[in-house]
C-alpha cells in the first residue's frame, strides 16, 4: 500500500509538471552580472597582438514566453565590453558599452520552483559609446579599432532557476568584425557572462 501511494505522488508530480511546461507562460523580471571579455583577431597586425581578458558589466530586464516545453527569451540589458591588447610596448585599452538585445530559445527541465534552463539565440548590439586609450605610439591609426555601431553575436547558456531568482551562464560568441583600416586587420569580440536575474511578476 505505501508503494502505491508513494509511486501515485511520483505519478501525480511528474504529470503536473509536464502539464505545466505545455500551458503557454509569461514572465518578466529585471537582471544584472558580469561578463569577462576577450578578442580573437586576423591580419598582420592584429595577428602579432596579445589579448588580455577584462571583466565588465551588464544590467536590465527580460521576458519568458513558454509553451509546449519551448520557451521564447527576449532581453534588453545595457552592457560594458571592455578588452586590452599590447604589442612591443604598445597597449590599446578598449571600452565599448552598447545596448544589447537577445532573442533565445530553449527549454526548462523541472518543477515550477526549481528547474534547468539550456538557451541559445542571435544578438543584435547597438553601441553608444566607443573609448579606447592607446599608449606608446605617436599615431594610434594602426592599433586603433573601428567598433562598428550595430554589432551581431550568438550566444549558448544554461540556467538555474530557484523560485523566483535565475542563475545564467552564457558564452557570447562575436560574428561582426570589429575593423582595423590600417592593415586590414580584423578583430571579433567574444565573452563570458555570469547574472543574477529576478522574476518580478508571472502569468
Amino acid at each position: 500500500m505505501k508503494k502505491i501511494t508513494l509511486l501515485l505522488i511520483v505519478f501525480i508530480g511528474i504529470a503536473g509538471s509536464a502539464s505545466a511546461q505545455l500551458l503557454p507562460t509569461f514572465q518578466f523580471g529585471v537582471k544584472g552580472g558580469v561578463n569577462l571579455s576577450n578578442i580573437s583577431t586576423s591580419g598582420n597586425v592584429f595577428n602579432n597582438l596579445n589579448t588580455d581578458n577584462r571583466a565588465g558589466f551588464l544590467g536590465g530586464v527580460w521576458a519568458r514566453i513558454g509553451g509546449a516545453g519551448l520557451h521564447f527569451q527576449p532581453e534588453l540589458y545595457y552592457t560594458s565590453k571592455n578588452v586590452t591588447f599590447t604589442d612591443a610596448g604598445i597597449q590599446n585599452k578598449a571600452e565599448f558599452k552598447s545596448i544589447d538585445v537577445p532573442l533565445l530559445i530553449g527549454t526548462r527541465f523541472g518543477v515550477p520552483a526549481l528547474g534547468v534552463r539550456i538557451n541559445t539565440g542571435p544578438l543584435v548590439s547597438f553601441a553608444v559609446d566607443k573609448t579606447q586609450d592607446i599608449s606608446g605610439i605617436i599615431s594610434n591609426d594602426v592599433y586603433n579599432l573601428h567598433y562598428k555601431d550595430q554589432n551581431y553575436a550568438w550566444q549558448f547558456g544554461a540556467g538555474l532557476d530557484i523560485k523566483s531568482i535565475s542563475f545564467d551562464l552564457r558564452y557570447e560568441l562575436g560574428l561582426s568584425k570589429v575593423d582595423n583600416y590600417a592593415d586590414n586587420g580584423h578583430a571579433k569580440i567574444n565573452m563570458f557572462n555570469l547574472t543574477v536575474a529576478y522574476r518580478l511578476f508571472g502569468l
